[in-house]
């Protein structure tokens, strides 16, 4: 879940996957995400029966509550996903507002990932160590604490690279894929002009009353292509 989950967040911040058309991003993106769900539920049903099988109860320790608590709001988060960003019947103005929303949850979910599988590394050294005993320090206690170390610095990795704002997906790559069938590469790098004069500030068009009203159509149609 870890590995899979932190490849699905970053594949639209590589630059080398710019260049892609965005719909196939979102199908490497949903697919992704549906293999770390079908993986994750696997992993619980095969915890569950190794628990009835040796008489060891279930969802008693804190390791297991954070556990299912994230693996049913990631169930919930790969749904809304498919079915408002992937289907194409949810309204524009629904998904710039769900949107913020989807990625706050998705980087949440993955930080709780790392946390439960921390916790759980630590419970099975606990009750696994006997002799010598996970206090005595022994090397399979450094090894996977040193494992548990590298997956805090891998997490804060993920969570850096989705969070910066360069590693974003340039605006004029989307402009290119939204592109109207027909439509000339003149006309896309148009798009993208305009697309990117939407970031200017409005004070500074103040040349005269003509200018202003063609960069305001500009912002009009930029600004409705951008939202598509």
């Amino acid at each position: 879940l870890v590995s899979v989950l932190s490849a699905a967040i970053i594949v639209y911040r590589l630059p080398w996957t710019w260049k892609c058309s965005k719909l196939l991003m979102k199908f490497i993106h949903a697919g992704l995400n549906t293999i770390a769900m079908i993986l994750a539920i696997v992993s619980m049903v095969a915890v569950f029966e190794f628990h009835n099988a040796k008489n060891i109860p279930n969802m008693y320790s804190l390791h297991s509550w954070i556990g299912l608590t994230a693996v049913i709001f990631y169930c919930l988060q790969l749904f809304l996903g498919f079915a408002v960003f992937l289907l194409p019947f949810a309204p524009v103005h629904l998904r710039a507002v769900l949107m913020p929303i989807h990625v706050y949850s998705g980087l949440t979910i993955f930080a709780t990932v790392i946390a439960t599988a921390l916790m759980g590394i630590t419970e099975k050294l606990i009750f696994s160590l006997k002799s010598p005993a996970y206090s005595a320090s022994p090397p399979e206690a450094t090894f996977v604490n040193c494992l548990g170390l590298l997956l805090v610095i891998f997490g804060s990795l993920i969570l850096w690279m989705a969070s910066r704002p360069h590693w974003k997906r340039p605006p004029e790559e989307n402009a290119k894929v939204l592109r109207p069938i027909g439509e000339t590469p003149e006309g896309t790098e148009v798009e993208s002009t305009m697309t990117n004069s939407s970031n200017v500030d409005k004070p500074d068009l103040r040349i005269n009353s003509e200018a202003a009203r063609k960069q305001n159509l500009k912002f009009d149609e930029a600004g409705q292509r951008s939202t598509m």
